[in-house]
């Protein structure tokens, strides 16, 4: 967890082959959020970014995928990890989106990295919870 930030509820976590998982994660990200952004818009650029990280969690990654959320009350972390790259590559490669997940967090957060070991992935990003929602 970031220094200074508290946690808004527990971790939330689903099984990759939970075809309802990645929906709930959305729709728990989106509820924990809106305890410190009230711009609707805002909230949905969250939402949106949580999606296209779950999303690469799912297609891309193994094991359990856990969602947190924390604040500061100024800024919003919110942290996409698995146990990894999935097994089916035998050569070990690194995880690629090849859609457009980072591109999509990469527009809309404030800051956000992906940090990436043969047994974690945990992607992260963090959105000022006071600017306005991209677009504006």
């Amino acid at each position: 967890m970031t220094v200074g930030m508290e946690r808004l509820g527990e971790p939330f976590g689903f099984g990759g082959d939970d075809g309802d998982g990645g929906r709930r994660a959305r729709r728990v990200v989106r509820e924990r959020a809106a305890k410190v952004i009230s711009d609707e818009g805002l909230l949905d650029d969250v939402e949106l970014m949580t999606a296209e990280a779950v999303a690469n969690a799912v297609l891309h990654g193994s094991g359990l995928v856990t969602v947190t959320v924390t604040t500061d009350g100024h800024l919003l972390h919110v942290e996409i990890a698995d146990d990894g790259p999935t097994h089916a590559d035998p050569h070990g490669r690194r995880r690629l989106d090849h859609g457009r997940g980072l591109t999509v967090i990469d527009v809309l957060a404030n800051e956000w990295g992906l940090d990436q070991s043969p047994t974690r992935t945990r992607l992260w990003f963090i959105i000022n919870a006071q600017r306005p929602p991209a677009g504006l």
